[in-house]
Formats: C-alpha cells, sequence, structure tokens
C-alpha cells in the first residue's frame, strides 16, 4: 500500500479530489497516511478530520524554515509517508526537504509550466494575452515551480475570461490531473532524462 502525506496551507480542494480518487477506486493501493498543514485554522485540516483521516497543524509562523522543514520531515517519515503531496501548500520547500524525499514530492501549478510560474499564474497570463492556459503536474526540486513535468491539462483562454473564471476552469483540470500524475509515479513505469518525464509503459 502506498502512502500519501498532503500538504496544504488552505482549503484543500486538491486533497480532497485526491480522496475522492482513492474512494472511487481510481488510485488503487492508495491511502492518505495524513495531512499536514503549516496553518492552524486551515480549512483543509477540517476536511481531512471530518473524513476520519489524520491532520496536523505544525505552525510555521516565527520559526526558522529549517526548523519548520526538520519538524515536517519528522512527521512524514514517523507515518511513513512514501510520497508527498502539496495540494496548495503557501510555503517554499527547502532543498534538505528535497533530499528527504528524492523523486518523491509533487506540485500543481496552475499553469502550463515553464510558462507563468509563481503566484497569480492565471492573471500573468490573461495580462500576456495568452490563448491556452492549463496546469501543471511536477516533481518538485529545488526551485519554484521548476521540476520535471509529470503531465499537463489544457484549458482555452476566451476573450471575457477573468482571472476568477480561469482559475475555476483550470482547478476542474488540477482535480483531473493530479491523481492521475499520482498513479504514474507510484506506478514506477517511467524514467526520467533530463527534463523529459517518460512513460516506459502503455498506460
Amino acid at each position: 500500500m502506498h502512502r500519501l502525506g498532503i500538504l496544504l496551507s488552505g482549503r484543500g480542494s486538491n486533497f480532497l479530489a485526491i480522496a475522492k480518487a482513492i474512494r472511487e477506486n481510481r488510485l488503487f493501493e492508495v491511502e492518505i497516511a495524513a495531512v499536514f498543514s503549516n496553518l492552524e485554522d486551515a480549512p483543509g485540516l477540517a476536511a481531512a478530520r471530518e473524513l476520519g483521516l489524520p491532520a496536523f497543524a505544525i505552525p510555521s509562523a516565527g520559526r526558522k524554515r529549517a526548523d519548520h522543514d526538520a519538524e515536517m520531515i519528522a512527521n512524514l517519515h514517523r507515518h511513513k509517508v512514501d510520497l508527498v503531496c502539496l495540494a496548495g501548500y503557501m510555503r517554499i520547500i527547502s532543498p534538505v526537504f528535497v533530499a528527504a524525499f528524492p523523486n518523491r514530492i509533487l506540485n500543481v501549478h496552475p499553469s502550463l509550466l515553464p510558462a507563468f510560474p509563481g503566484l497569480d499564474a492565471q492573471k500573468q497570463a490573461l495580462d500576456y494575452g495568452a490563448k491556452v492556459a492549463g496546469c501543471t503536474v511536477h516533481f518538485v526540486d529545488e526551485a519554484v515551480d521548476h521540476g520535471v513535468i509529470i503531465l499537463q491539462k489544457t484549458v482555452p483562454v476566451n476573450d471575457d475570461d477573468t482571472a476568477e473564471n480561469l482559475s475555476a476552469r483550470i482547478l476542474e483540470q488540477e482535480h483531473l490531473a493530479y491523481p492521475e500524475a499520482i498513479r504514474r509515479v507510484l506506478s514506477g513505469d517511467y524514467a526520467a532524462q533530463g527534463r523529459r518525464y517518460l512513460r516506459r509503459g502503455g498506460e
């Protein structure tokens, strides 16, 4: 059984999409071992508890990043997590954190990376005049929104789009993409050559 550790800072809609995929058997031999947040009042923690999942706040405010990351890493190991999924976790992952889970930390970003990294990706896309937007699930490395891309899903940008409605359509695709990416990674049926993620099997 593969054990996921979910990290979130907000409502955790991608976490809930992952949990739903597990319940609906779209993710086999997978369970959520624990949910963590750097914010005590993150709505995603309450949602996790309602699902009967272990959920913990490890506050980051006023703490050195190294100390907070060390506590987070220790708790992930304590719960025997073998894949870490960032689901709206609003902290930069340190190199020490990445090294603790090599090629075992995933993130989803609301743009077609490498375009529009960082915050407000949907507004960036609109301001730039992009005709296609979307989301990217990628491995996390030492740089922000930079790791090897596992999969992407596209969304057309309409002339009357606002950042809000474009964000909503992209989020729908995130909820499909993240469980699919988890399934691909846990299958082990891939290779990373440079920046290229290559599927070996014919899923």
